[in-house]
């Protein structure tokens, strides 16, 4: 072997260096941008579900069992996110809108996390679109527009639109209120036709709960489904 040869030749250590420094680049870079990355991906759940959503699907996903544990619902992160969007494995049995605060989500059956990454989960196994109170709760991100933070920008007589692509329910808000975790009044069935939508306030310490009045039921046909932004 020459000395040039010697020369270009680089040392093992040096080698192994340079790879931890982009391994370690790498992991910082992740760490920097995994709340954007995070947003980006539970964005993306939201509009694939919500464009995929058919009425065979939400009969086969109505059917099935749903969580509606409480205290199994975590906190969003790049794992969850990733799996949910991985497996699909979340069950779309419908469609929630709130135009005047852009709001377009897909109702999912139950609490399971990969539910609550994609869109509002329904709270109750027996809860029936447009038949006493159809409670659905949903995660609050930072991002602005995605899942349930925009409910925070809510105003008491601006609609809310359900639609399991039979039937679109059209309710008027009457309540929005801070309220504490342990409400748990606000999922009870009621005599009275409403929604109820709950999402975390200040930081998790409180709940965001907002209600609506049905005030109209109607056929749902390719016009007035544009509502929902499903395709």
């Amino acid at each position: 072997m020459n000395n040039d040869d010697k020369k270009k030749k680089t040392p093992k250590k040096v080698i192994w260096l340079r790879i931890a420094a982009i391994i370690l680049l790498i992991i910082g870079l992740g760490m920097i941008f995994n709340a954007q990355i995070r947003d980006y991906m539970v964005a993306q759940n939201q509009t694939s579900t919500l464009n995929k959503l058919n009425r065979d699907s939400i009969k086969k996903n109505e059917n099935k069992k749903g969580m509606f544990d409480y205290s199994k619902v975590q906190e969003i992160d790049f794992a969850q996110v990733t799996k949910s969007r991985v497996k699909n494995t979340a069950d779309a049995i419908g469609a929630l809108a709130i135009p005047s605060v852009k709001m377009y989500l897909p109702i999912m059956k139950g609490l399971s996390n990969d539910a609550m990454s994609t869109g509002g989960g329904t709270m109750r196994a027996d809860q029936v679109m447009g038949k006493g109170n159809y409670p659905l709760a949903g995660h609050y991100m930072t991002a602005n527009g995605i899942l349930f933070s925009p409910l925070e920008n809510t105003q008491v007589g601006e609609k809310v639109y359900l639609t399991n692509l039979d039937k679109i329910y059209v309710y008027k808000i009457y309540m929005k209120k801070k309220v504490d975790p342990t409400a748990v009044w606000l999922v009870n069935n009621t005599k009275q036709n409403i929604v109820t939508l709950i999402t975390c306030a200040d930081g998790g310490v409180n709940r965001w709960a907002v209600r609506g009045n049905l005030i109209k039921t109607e056929n749902a046909t390719d016009k007035n489904l544009q509502v929902f932004k499903l395709k």
